[in-house]
């Protein structure tokens, strides 16, 4: 059977974790070092790997432009710092940004029935499509939660893979929903399974009506996406977001993904961070004589 081909990949990896067990580990690893990274470069280096976002309801096409222009002014005002990553929002924003942007940054779309994924697949891949076709070059999914929770990881797997390929060129963040998820164990079979399917990168949660990121599940991800390199070669990225608002947050999300990734991942390509709040509290930071 099919499903037994996800169980069979699940085996390869321990996903027999324990929550107490996972927040000892970080506790230890943030405690040893936080103070090494606490510092102007790695606050510089944090600003570069923002995906800075608007994704709320009431969004109009004037304030996404204008949004856009905040981040085209930035490499006028700030020439010794990069500017963030990528610039994300709703795919019928998608088009605006485009016209308006002017800067080297990248257009982020949330897709796929974002955020509950709680619709059919054709209208998941359709609206995938559209996005890249108006001119995304990332798109941010949801898994299907509910086939998650119900052990229907070929269904599952099977969506995440169809909406890859409408995504063409452009890079693929497979959200777990980690507040939803809420177990150690439960994330790191999502991890795997998401890698599995073709994730550019694992990004923890949607910050729409679930618990948003912690760095329990930031260490849990970023452990997967390590052994799964080691033992497929490919090299995914990591992405927290979700109630990320302060440059100590951030922080301590770079000091778990570089501490288990390594410094060399530590970028654009490999690392970001979702936020509509944390870029001022960093500028700040960096700024503040």
């Amino acid at each position: 059977m099919e499903r037994d081909k996800y169980q069979e990949v699940l085996s390869k990896y321990n996903t027999n974790l324990k929550d107490d067990d996972i927040k000892a580990k970080v506790k230890d690893l943030i405690d040893k070092n936080f103070a090494e990274n606490n510092n102007k470069e790695v606050y510089k280096k944090i600003y570069s790997c923002l995906d800075l976002t608007s994704l709320g309801a009431t969004d109009t096409t004037e304030e996404i432009w204008k949004f856009t222009e905040t981040v085209n002014d930035f490499e006028g005002k700030y020439s010794d710092m990069d500017n963030v990553a990528a610039i994300c929002v709703y795919p019928n924003m998608v088009e605006t940004v485009k016209e308006a942007l002017t800067a080297n940054v990248k257009i982020a779309s949330v897709a796929g029935g974002f955020p509950t994924s709680q619709t059919f697949t054709e209208v998941k891949i359709a609206e995938t499509a559209l996005a890249v076709a108006s001119g995304a070059d990332e798109i941010d999914i949801v898994i299907s939660l509910s086939k998650f929770m119900d052990g229907n990881y070929e269904e599952m797997c099977d969506e995440i893979q169809e909406i890859k390929y409408s995504c063409k060129d452009s890079k693929m963040k497979v959200i777990l929903e980690t507040g939803a998820i809420k177990s150690a164990s439960n994330i790191m079979k999502a991890s795997i399974l998401a890698l599995y399917s073709g994730a550019d990168f694992l990004k923890t949660s949607t910050g729409k009506g679930y618990e948003g990121a912690t760095l329990e599940a930031a260490y849990i991800m970023c452990n997967a996406i390590k052994e799964y390199t080691m033992k497929t070669g490919v090299n995914a990225g990591f992405k927290a977001s979700g109630g990320i608002s302060t440059t100590e947050d951030a922080v301590k999300y770079y000091t778990i993904a570089k501490s288990i990734l390594g410094d060399e991942r530590m970028n654009k390509d490999h690392f970001r961070i979702g936020t509509s709040k944390l870029a001022a509290d960093l500028l700040n930071d960096i700024i503040e004589e």
